[in-house]
């Protein structure tokens, strides 16, 4: 079986893993820290927003299953990519928007579904487009988190209405 692999960034990972899991066709999610500037950051110097990093998911997929186009469609669906380093009130550049690719095949699609989203949004959109650079997995507490913590505050009022909008929106794409 062939495989593909991209990163993303939008806001806290715990969102964007939360929803990835529930994806048919995602094989794997991992959250991670990407695109910094120091070696193996923790979770505490990111949040200082001076690492450089990004709070990221690393999703592999079977591009049999689902394309790339649509985990990128659904990526957009479910955080704000107008809103620089914040998503809600999450601030800091560790929560900006960003998609990390591995090639130029994935930089090709990615950059068209980018300018579709950006013309959807009168020109608005602020999520950077590079190479994935510099990853590395967060620590081990923050792997699954919302499959462990559901009834947490943050999970509660803040992933939980992400999972339920990607539910709603793309019910034929929810893992069986």
């Amino acid at each position: 079986m062939t495989t593909e692999t991209i990163t993303l960034a939008g806001g806290c990972f715990w969102c964007l893993e939360a929803v990835y899991e529930q994806v048919d066709g995602v094989l794997a999610v991992e959250s991670g820290y990407s695109n910094g500037h120091v070696v193996r950051p923790t979770y505490e110097q990111v949040c200082t927003g001076t690492t450089g990093h990004a709070e990221v998911v690393r999703v592999t997929f079977d591009p049999q299953r689902i394309s790339l186009r649509e985990i990128l469609e659904i990526f957009f669906a479910i955080h704000d990519p107008t809103t620089r380093d914040r998503q809600g009130n999450d601030v800091g550049p560790q929560y900006r928007s960003g998609i990390y690719v591995h090639d130029a095949a994935q930089e090709a699609v990615a950059r068209e579904v980018l300018a579709e989203v950006d013309a959807a949004h009168g020109g608005r959109v602020v999520t950077e487009l590079l190479p994935v650079a510099n990853y590395w997995r967060a620590e081990e507490y923050h792997q699954h988190y919302f499959a462990k913590h559901p009834h947490q505050g943050y999970c509660a009022f803040v992933v939980a209405p992400k999972v339920d909008k990607f539910r709603r929106q793309f019910a034929a794409r929810v893992r069986g």
